[in-house]
């Protein structure tokens, strides 16, 4: 169980915006999640500090679900998905009148809903 003190560090770092789509929580209805980057099914502790934490809207959290990679749809080979603790954004994804585009195979999964 994450508790309240490390929910709100996380929520801090992330100045409150899903660390996906940079939607802002103010922009939705629903709460966003406290999500384990890595899913605690491929753990073999559960590790609840920041650093293995991230705030996900629901649609990103439930897109990514506990997938660790995708499969490239032009090359065909395994990719790990967009980490936010280890990859930059901005080399990621790109944002255009108001669409996230991907420019990775790391992120081209993710964004298909």
């Amino acid at each position: 169980m994450i508790d309240e003190a490390t929910r709100t560090a996380v929520r801090l770092r992330s100045d409150d915006r899903c660390e996906f789509c940079l939607l802002p929580q103010a922009a939705s209805l629903l709460t966003f999640h406290v999500d384990h980057i890595v899913a605690k099914q491929h753990l073999d502790q559960v590790v609840d500090e920041p650093q293995f934490l991230c705030l996900a809207c629901n649609r990103c959290n439930a897109y990514k679900g506990t997938n660790l990679s995708s499969i490239d749809p032009l090359g065909g080979q395994i990719v790990p998905l967009f980490h936010p603790r280890e990859d930059r954004w901005q080399d990621h994804f790109l944002l255009r009148d108001g669409e996230i585009e991907g420019l990775t195979p790391s992120v081209e999964q993710l964004f298909v809903c």
